[in-house]
Order: C-alpha cells, then sequence, then structure tokens
C-alpha cells in the first residue's frame, strides 16, 4: 500500500530565533501528517554567518575564530532555550565536536567542496534541533541529510540527479521509522560524496525536488508572507492575496524575478504530481497561494511586478540577424540564462536583452562562449534601468489592460515593450525612476474591485417602509456614483425578521418567511457577514436594539440610526459607544435623530471643524408642539386642538408622550454633545405640559380627562398676548452647559414665532453666528424627510467606504 505524503519547508526566516521554532513546531504538530517529510534551511542569518566566517579564513583573519564561536554560541542558545537538560546536552556536545571539526576545516585549503562542507552545517543544525523538538512535545520525528539520496554534480546551479537520487530516498525512508522526518534543504553530494550546495534558491527548490522524488502530493513553502499577490504588498496597499495561479503564471512570475517564488523550485511540478502552497508561518490562518497544473485561463493581467534595477546587454550582430539572435536565445535558455524581456531590432541587427544585475555576468560569460558561433560583433553593458510588468495568462490579448499599461508609460523614458510568446507577460524597460506610483496607479487601474457593502434594517414600519422603497430606487444610481456594490442583507421588525447574505431585493422581502428575532442567533450570522464592510440601519425607537450598539461596534459594523436612545443614554455609555465606534474605524452616524432630514447635526459638525466655536443652541425640535401652538389662538380649547392632531395623527398614540418635552429633551441633549458638550439628560431642565394630576392616568383616562389642560394653556396665552407675543415650545443650551426644555413666549416677530404647521427650526449662535444666528428651518418629522435623512447618511457611509 503507498503511503500519501506531504512536504513542508520551513525558510531561515521561520526559523530565526527560538520563538520562531516553537512557532514551527506547532504548524508541522497541527498542518502535518505522521509520514510526512518536513525540510529545514539553517537558522535566521546563520548561512549568511558561514560564508563570512569562510572569507575570514581564506584571509587568514583571526576574527574567524571569533565569528565561528559566536555562531556556535548562537546554536547553543537556540538548544538551550528549546530543549529540556538531557536532549540539549546531547545536541551541545555534538555542536562542541562540530565546532572543532570547522575550525579544522578552515585551518586548511579551503575549496569549493571544503567550503560547502562548513556551509552545510546550517541546514544540520535546524534540521537536528527541529526534530528534537519536535520529539519533546510527544510528536515523534527523525532527522535526515539530504546529502545521503540528493545526487549533484557541482555547478552554478546544480539539478539534482532524479534517476540516482530516487532509490537512494526510498532506502533512506526505509530505514526509518514511521514518523515525521526531518529533513536538510540546499544540500546534496556529487559523485565522489563531496558536498554541493543547490544554489541560489536551492532551499525551496530541495522541496518541491524531494516532493517529486517521494512521489508526495504536496509541498507547502512556509515563509513570512501568506503567498504570491496582485503587486508587493509592502509597496501597494491594495494588493490581494491570489488564493490560486496556474503552473505557467507562476513560473512566468518568477521568471521575471518574483522574490517570493523561484524559478527551479517550479521545476520538479512538471513531472510530479504535486501542487505547491505558499503560506505564513508567522499567521497560518492568514490565507495562502496554491499552485496547480490546470492549464490558466485566458483572462488577462493577475499580478503588476516589477524590477527595481535592470541591466541591458546590447549585442550587435554581423549577419543572419534574425536567426542568429534566436539561436543565441535559444542557448541561453538551454543553460537557464534566457532573459526577462527582450528586444530585437531588424533595422539595426541588434538585441537588447535585460538582466537582474547579479545574473550579468553569467549571462556575458554564456554570450562570449557562442559569439563566434552567432556572429556576435559587439556586446554593450547599459545601466540605469528599471522593469514593470504584467503577468496573467492572455494579458497580451487584453486590449483594455494593455492600454491602462501603456498609458502609464506614456510620460516615462520608455526603452521597449514586450510580449512573451506565450502570451503571459506584458513587460516594459524603462530608465531608472521610482517605480512605486506607477505601481500604485497601474493596480488601482487595472484591479480595483468594488467593494461590498452590506445592509441589514432593523425597522418595518413607516418610516423603515419608506426608507426601503427609497433605497430600491437609489440603488443603481449609489452603486454607480460610488464604485459599490449595495447589497440588502436583512430586514426585521421588532420581533421578526430574515437575513439573506445573497441579497434579496425589496419587492421580495415581504414574501420571505420571517423567522422570530433572538439576538445570540442574528449576531452569530452578523459575525460571519461575507461582505467588505457591514452596516446596521436602526430605523425603530427600540431601547432593547440600541443595548447592542457596543456589539456592533467591537465587530467593525457601521450604524446608521434613526433611535434616539443610545445618543441620550448615559454620558458614561455614551462616551463609551463613541470611543468604541472610533477605534474599530466604524461610523456611527445619526442625523435622522434629531430634525429628519434637517442638516442640524451636519451643520454643528461643519462649524467645528471650521473653527468657530458653537455658543448656544435653541428652537422648535417637535413638530407636533410646533403645529399645536402655531394653531392655537385661544378660540378654540387647547384640548379640542389636540383630539384634532390625535385624529390627523400628528401626535403619538398617547399624547402625553409629545407634551412631555422627552422627546424635546434627548433631541436638545444629542445636539449639545454634537456641539462637544459633556451633560446627561438631567442636566436639562424640563417643564412638561403634561401635570402630575394627568401623568399617572391610562391613555383612555387621560384623552377623557384632557379638558384639564384648556385653563393653563389658555392663561399662559393670554399672558403672551398683552406682551405682543405669543406662546413657543422651546429648547435651548449654551456653551456652559445651562440648558432647558419649556413653554416660553417669544416676540411675534422672532424667527421661532412664524412657521408653517409641524415646522421645525434651529437657531445655532456661533462665534461667527453672532450677531444673525443660523437657522435651519423645515419639516423636522414626516415619512419620507426621515428616509431621506437615513438616506444621506447611506451616502456618507458609501464615500468613507469606497
Amino acid at each position: 500500500m503507498s503511503v500519501t505524503r506531504h512536504v513542508h519547508k520551513f525558510g531561515g526566516s521561520s526559523l530565526a530565533d527560538a520563538d520562531c521554532f516553537k512557532r514551527v513546531a506547532a504548524i508541522v504538530q497541527e498542518h502535518s501528517q505522521k509520514q510526512d517529510l518536513i525540510v529545514v534551511s539553517a537558522a535566521g542569518k546563520t548561512t549568511n554567518r558561514l560564508l563570512n566566517i569562510i572569507e575570514l579564513a581564506k584571509q587568514a583573519d583571526n576574527a574567524a575564530a571569533e565569528a565561528l564561536a559566536a555562531l556556535i554560541d548562537f546554536q547553543s542558545k537556540l538548544v538551550t532555550d528549546l530543549l529540556s537538560e538531557a536532549p540539549a546536552q546531547l545536541i551541545l556536545s555534538e555542536l562542541d565536536n562540530e565546532h572543532r571539526q570547522i575550525a579544522a576545516v578552515l585551518e586548511g585549503e579551503l575549496d569549493v567542496f571544503n567550503g560547502n562542507e562548513v556551509l552545510s552545517f546550517g541546514e544540520r543544525w535546524s534540521a537536528r534541533l527541529l526534530a528534537a523538538l519536535l520529539c519533546e512535545r510527544d510528536c515523534q520525528a527523525d532527522w535526515l541529510d539530504s546529502r545521503q539520496f540528493f545526487k549533484a554534480e557541482y555547478a552554478t546551479q546544480p539539478q539534482v540527479d532524479a534517476e540516482q537520487s530516487a532509490p537512494l530516498l526510498a532506502k533512506c525512508l526505509a530505514e526509518k521509522a514511521a514518523c515525521r522526518i526531518v529533513v536538510t534543504g540546499f544540500i546534496c553530494s556529487d559523485s565522489q560524496q563531496r558536498t554541493v550546495t543547490l544554489g541560489r534558491n536551492g532551499s525551496d527548490y530541495s522541496a518541491t525536488e524531494l516532493a517529486a522524488l517521494a512521489d508526495a502530493v504536496s509541498t507547502t513553502i512556509w515563509s513570512d508572507v501568506a503567498g504570491i499577490y496582485s503587486a508587493d504588498p509592502r509597496l501597494v496597499k491594495e494588493a490581494f492575496l491570489l488564493e490560486n495561479l496556474a503552473l505557467s503564471e507562476a513560473y512566468e512570475l518568477s521568471r521575471i524575478g518574483s522574490s517570493v517564488l523561484h524559478a527551479r523550485t517550479l521545476e520538479p511540478l512538471a513531472r510530479s504530481r504535486q501542487k505547491v502552497s505558499l503560506r505564513c508561518s508567522y499567521a497560518p490562518a492568514s490565507g495562502q497561494t496554491v499552485i496547480h497544473r490546470k492549464a490558466a485561463k485566458s483572462n488577462g493581467a493577475k499580478i503588476v511586478s516589477s524590477v527595481d534595477d535592470i541591466v541591458l546587454l546590447e549585442l550587435s550582430f554581423q549577419q543572419d540577424f534574425l536567426n542568429n539572435a534566436n539561436a543565441l536565445l535559444a542557448r541561453l535558455g538551454e543553460h537557464q540564462m534566457a532573459p526577462i524581456t527582450r528586444h530585437k531590432h531588424a533595422e539595426s541587427a541588434s538585441l537588447r536583452m535585460a538582466y537582474t544585475p547579479e545574473r550579468v555576468a553569467e549571462a556575458l560569460t554564456i554570450i562570449d562562449q557562442f559569439a563566434a558561433e552567432f556572429a556576435v560583433t559587439e556586446v554593450a553593458k547599459k545601466q540605469g534601468y528599471s522593469l514593470l510588468a504584467l503577468v496573467g495568462a492572455g494579458v497580451s490579448e487584453q486590449p483594455r489592460q494593455c492600454y491602462l499599461f501603456f498609458q502609464q508609460l506614456a510620460e516615462q523614458a520608455l526603452e521597449f515593450i514586450h510580449s512573451s510568446e506565450d502570451k503571459l507577460s506584458l513587460c516594459a524597460v524603462v530608465r531608472r525612476v521610482t517605480l512605486d506610483p506607477l505601481l500604485i496607479a497601474l493596480h488601482q487601474q487595472l484591479f480595483k474591485q468594488k467593494r461590498r457593502l452590506g445592509l441589514v434594517v432593523f425597522g418595518k414600519g413607516n418610516i423603515g417602509s419608506q426608507w426601503l422603497q427609497l433605497f430600491s430606487q437609489q440603488q443603481a444610481k449609489l452603486e454607480q456614483q460610488h464604485q459599490l456594490e449595495l447589497h440588502l442583507a436583512g430586514v426585521f421588525s421588532s420581533q421578526a425578521g430574515h437575513i439573506d447574505f445573497s441579497g434579496v431585493s425589496v419587492e421580495q422581502w415581504s414574501e420571505q418567511g420571517d423567522t422570530p428575532l433572538i439576538w445570540p442567533e442574528v449576531m452569530d450570522k452578523l459575525k460571519h457577514h461575507p461582505y467588505d464592510e457591514l452596516a446596521i440601519l436602526d430605523i425603530t425607537a427600540s431601547e432593547s436594539l440600541s443595548a447592542y450598539y457596543a456589539e456592533f461596534a467591537r465587530h467593525g459594523f457601521h450604524l446608521i440610526t434613526a433611535n434616539k436612545h443610545a445618543g441620550a443614554s448615559a454620558q458614561a455609555n455614551y462616551a463609551a459607544l463613541q470611543q468604541a465606534f472610533s477605534d474599530h474605524s466604524s461610523l456611527w452616524l445619526s442625523n435622522a435623530t434629531v430634525g429628519a432630514g434637517l442638516p442640524v447635526q451636519k451643520s454643528i459638525q461643519d462649524l467645528l471643524d471650521s473653527g468657530d466655536q458653537i455658543h448656544s443652541i435653541s428652537g422648535i425640535f417637535s413638530g407636533t408642539l410646533s403645529w399645536l401652538f402655531q394653531q392655537y389662538d385661544g378660540s378654540v380649547p387647547f384640548s379640542e386642538l389636540l383630539n384634532d392632531a390625535l385624529n390627523q395623527g400628528l401626535t403619538e398614540p398617547d399624547p402625553r408622550e409629545d407634551l412631555s418635552g422627552n422627546d424635546v429633551q434627548r433631541k436638545l441633549l444629542i445636539l449639545a454633545r454634537e456641539a462637544g458638550l459633556t451633560m446627561d439628560l438631567q442636566d436639562i431642565q424640563l417643564r412638561s405640559l403634561v401635570p402630575d394630576s394627568l401623568a399617572q392616568l391610562t391613555v383612555d383616562e387621560f384623552l377623557d380627562a384632557m379638558s384639564e389642560l384648556d385653563e393653563p394653556m389658555l392663561q399662559a396665552y393670554k399672558d403672551a398676548q398683552r406682551q405682543g407675543k405669543v406662546i413657543r415650545f422651546l429648547a435651548r443650551v449654551d456653551h456652559q452647559g445651562q440648558a432647558e426644555v419649556r413653554l416660553t413666549s417669544v416676540s411675534e416677530h422672532h424667527p421661532f414665532a412664524n412657521l408653517k404647521p409641524c415646522d421645525n427650526v434651529f437657531a445655532i449662535e456661533s462665534a461667527w453666528y453672532k450677531q444673525n444666528p443660523l437657522l435651519i428651518q423645515g419639516p423636522g418629522a414626516g415619512r419620507e424627510v426621515t428616509a431621506g435623512a437615513i438616506q444621506a447618511d447611506l451616502v456618507t457611509l458609501c464615500k468613507y467606504v469606497r
């Protein structure tokens, strides 16, 4: 029965210190199986330190011994930090012996193979230590020196001889117990048993080569990044992780010069069944990129890539330019030295090829080797260039993407643009510039996806149903204006509702079967929403719903509300809510709580933002009380007028809710806080229009006894009339926090005296509007205007999240 294996590879950055080793051990325990193979690099900067030691030894510098001792100390500390005393002592003893071995090698003649022998200790130390750490965690493991099975002859980029290596690996695995095996990366041996290193990016290559030889089904390369992004996330903050990438696209990206993945790493995939995943060892849950062998779909660019420093090699040919140029390019490819991109210029019989600086010398060596054969007469090396590229299947066949690419390069000092023959990349070489702005602009134009904003509505009454209609009418316009996708995902009454993250049109909501509103279940669904952002719209007067605002904030939900309870809650709760929404970068928009569609809060915010100082806010904040006192002239009893308003639906079912002034008091508190005052409801003096004798009655009893209001109202009216004034129910707060809500008299010519029925009016006195207050007047209640205020807040939110 065949064994199903997986290979996991951890680079030096994943093994940088003791904490990293512990993190890797935890990943191996959670994400690997008993028979899996774990490939490791040297810990942290160990390889660089060994290279430095070798160079010092070649120069007979005494500092080599000091540097080696420091490196052994680093390795010893890793051992003591990670292992208990008994296993630590065993490894420390071996380290002591190895210290002497390396010192002896450094004192002798240092040819390439002796140097490689010294370098091999980095991987051997990591493999031995990780295996011991896993065993301490009751995760049985052993380690294996890859020089026992990887066979390759020395070269600049050695290639593993799979035919020789496969049976040797099978023998090694058969001799090991059935457990996880930690294997050294980067190193192999030649036919004379001398140590050979696999060269640039050899560790990743050794992992996929090992998977091919062991017939593993997958290789996971764990590093300090989660995978391949649409652009370098260090330069382009909007870059997004690519969850899947075709092998051909990954190979093209690596060929162009990606630092995340290299072409050699991908070579074994073509002759094996493995898939390769790239994951982050520092954040295993942050996603991954899976590279598969399926053919790529021709859907254009997936990645914007760049190389800051490019060298151009310009070759002149004596004869038969096209044939000789093509033959030389083929020969360079055979030696794994194909240029990143190139340009043939038939008129001048010249070939320009782009290389990264570290590969130029090797390319020139090969060109010199074949110069005579292919009639190369001159080779010029030109520096000071950069490269910008689009990578993705069929990219050069996408007119829009090609146009955007050319457009971004229009003002640059462009040398040439070349499309690869397989149409997997479009490369441009330009005079060296700072590439960041180009990358950001190009990525934004190519890949900027519409953000998705989910909306969940609480409140299906008069205002809620009106807003749903308004949203249905305006949705397409909003999406187009703000480049968003708006999804109505849920609608609830106070008792029941429905959530569907796939989105349902407003017309269909009434046809959906509502389920009871059970808050823990609803919150659990909301926490797992699929959108970029989620907004809660509270179009209720429910105090119990406002109690969940803090939880909305904690989960990063935005809030649009017409509900006054939270805005007028205790100062400590209000401040905590403001802080919670701020901490989670969420908006709490509440312009519909005061003045319906009138821009009262926005005007206060704009004045403060512009540097003005608010001195006072006053006005008539109740549409019901505005209508009553505009109509009342003493000719009919006040109770009769009140009954008329009740029959017209201008009051609450219990008119005392209007007459008490409680609603006006809450509105004044909200505006005072908007102006920066720290206040509570009890700081606002309230004089209710409902006498104590009527306050305790049932609604029906109150309606029968409303005539008790007639005499005091008539007296107040006559007192004002004698002074040439009228009575109005006003609210006022000043910058010192002095606030009151009461029936008072104002001049017949006062701005508050002559309003249209049901109008609200707000007067804002400030440093700039002192002599002539800023007046905001209009309907302060009603389905349409309140729904409009909610819609205006939604527009504000759209601008914020786009």
